[in-house]
C-alpha cells in the first residue's frame, strides 16, 4: 500500500526544450578487476563460471576472513561511486562490511542472483581521500563473500558538480511504442535518449503496471519516458537510473523495493508533473538521488509511511534542482529511524520559503494515514543546515 500525498497547487511554467549531455557524471570510472593487482582476493581466482569480465573471479573463502579488496587512486578527496560487480547462486544473502581506509562505512548484503554466472553490479557511494585508497569488502557471516568480478570507483572531486541548468531537457533521438511493461536484464538498457511511451491512463490510480521492470542489479540510462507513463520504474533489488527523464509522472516516477539492504542510485535526469510523489521507498536500503531536476510535484521522495513490511529507509540527496510548485522536499517515517541527508540543494521560485525541507511522521503497517510529527532538521532523522539549502 502507498501513501497518498497532498496534491501540488499550480501548473507547470513551459520549460525550454534543449539538447543535454547523456551522462552527468564528472568522470568515466576506474575498472580494478578481481583478479589483477592491487586486487587481493583471499580466496581463489576461479573461471569456472561464465559471463565474468577479464581473467576470472575472487571466490573468497567461505569463511569472515575472506575478503576481497581494491587500492583505488583517487585525483582528489569527494564522494566516490562503486560498482561491485557480484554474483551468488544460492538463496541466502551474504552480507559483507565495506570497509574504507580500515573503517567499515556500510553494511551491504549481496543477495541471490539466480546462478553462480548471473553477475550483476551492487552500487555503492563512500567518502575517499586523495590518493590511495583501499575498499574492502569483509564477510560477515561464515557463508563467504559473494564472488567478486570487479569495482567499478568513480570519484568526482573534492567538490559537488553544479545544480543542472533549471528547465533544461533532452530532445527525443527517437520514439519507441511500449505496449506492456519492459523487462529490464541485470545486463541493463540504454535507451539512447529516446522517448518511450505509453503505458496507463496518466491518472493516480493505485497498482497501475510499471514501463520499466528492473532486475536486482540492472542500470536504466539515457530514457526519456512519455506520458502516460503508467508507475513509472519499479526496481526490485539494487538499482542504477542514469539520465532517467519523466516528462509527466502519472502514479510514481520510480519505486524501489528488495531485501537485505539494497543501494539504489539515482543519477541525472529530471521529472515534472508529479501530481502525488517522485521517488517511493517501499523495501529497505538507501536510495541516493544526485544531478537531478524536478518542478510541479507534490513530494520527492517518500519513505512509505502505510505499507504493510516496515523498517528503517536512508534517502541521500545531492545537487539537486527543485523548482516551486513543490511541497516537501522528503518524507520520511521518524519511528522506523529513517534517516534524510542534504547537500548542494537549490530551490527555485520560492520566495516564501514555502517548501517543506523534511517532514517527519509517524509510521504504521496498517495501512492508516500515518501522523504528521513535525519538520525541520534536527541530528537525528533530517540531516542538514541552512549551509546545504539555496534558494534562486
Amino acid at each position: 500500500m502507498r501513501l497518498r500525498s497532498l496534491v501540488a497547487a499550480g501548473a507547470m511554467a513551459a520549460a525550454g526544450v534543449v539538447l543535454v549531455s547523456p551522462s552527468t557524471s564528472s568522470a568515466a570510472p576506474t575498472r580494478y578487476e578481481a583478479e589483477n593487482s592491487p586486487a587481493t582476493c583471499t580466496g581463489t581466482i576461479d573461471s569456472n563460471w561464465g559471463g565474468y569480465s577479464g581473467a576470472g573471479f575472487c571466490n573468497g573463502t567461505n569463511s569472515t576472513g575472506g575478503f576481497a579488496q581494491f587500492t583505488v587512486n583517487a585525483s582528489a578527496a569527494g564522494t566516490a561511486t562503486l560498482g561491485v560487480r557480484f554474483a551468488n547462486g544460492t538463496t541466502t544473502a551474504r552480507p559483507a562490511s565495506l570497509i574504507v581506509n580500515g573503517t567499515t562505512v556500510q553494511s551491504p548484503s549481496f543477495e541471490g542472483t539466480g546462478t553462480w554466472d548471473t553477475w550483476v553490479t551492487r552500487t555503492l557511494t563512500v567518502s575517499v581521500n586523495s590518493g590511495s585508497n583501499t575498499i574492502r569488502l569483509s564477510p560477515t557471516t561464515a557463508n563467504g563473500l559473494a564472488n567478486v568480478d570487479y569495482l567499478d570507483f568513480e570519484v568526482g572531486g573534492g567538490t559537488q558538480p553544479p545544480p543542472p541548468p533549471t528547465g533544461a531537457w533532452p530532445t527525443p533521438t527517437g520514439q519507441v511504442s511500449v505496449n506492456g511493461t519492459i523487462q529490464v536484464p541485470a545486463s541493463g538498457l540504454d535507451g539512447g535518449l529516446r522517448r518511450y511511451c505509453c503505458i496507463g491512463d496518466g491518472g493516480q490510480e493505485e497498482d497501475q503496471d510499471p514501463m520499466f521492470e528492473l532486475a536486482p542489479g540492472a542500470t536504466l540510462s539515457n530514457v526519456i519516458i512519455g506520458a502516460p507513463a503508467g508507475d513509472g520504474v519499479h526496481c526490485s533489488g539494487p538499482c542504477t537510473l542514469r539520465n532517467v527523464w519523466w516528462e509527466d509522472v502519472g502514479e510514481d516516477a520510480a519505486t524501489f523495493r528488495g531485501s537485505g539492504d539494497p543501494q539504489f542510485l539515482v543519477d541525472g535526469g529530471g521529472a515534472r508533473a508529479a501530481s502525488d510523489k517522485i521517488f517511493q521507498h517501499n523495501g529497505p536500503g538507501t536510495v541516493t538521488i544526485q544531478n537531478f531536476q524536478a518542478t510541479n510535484f507534490g513530494t520527492f521522495y517518500r519513505s512509505c509511511g502505510n505499507c504493510s513490511t516496515q523498517q528503517q529507509r536512508d534517502v541521500v540527496l545531492r545537487n539537486l534542482t527543485l523548482t516551486r510548485p513543490g511541497n516537501r522536499i522528503a518524507g520520511i517515517n521518524i519511528n522506523y529511524g529513517d534517516t534524510a541527508r542534504y547537500s548542494g540543494i537549490t530551490i527555485v521560485n520560492d520566495p516564501n520559503r514555502s517548501m517543506i525541507i523534511c517532514q517527519k511522521y509517524i509510521g504504521n503497517n496498517s495501512g492508516d494515514e500515518p501522523d504528521d510529527a513535525g519538520t525541520g532538521a534536527d541530528s537525528t532523522n533530517c540531516l542538514y543546515t541552512s549551509s546545504n539549502i539555496t534558494y534562486r
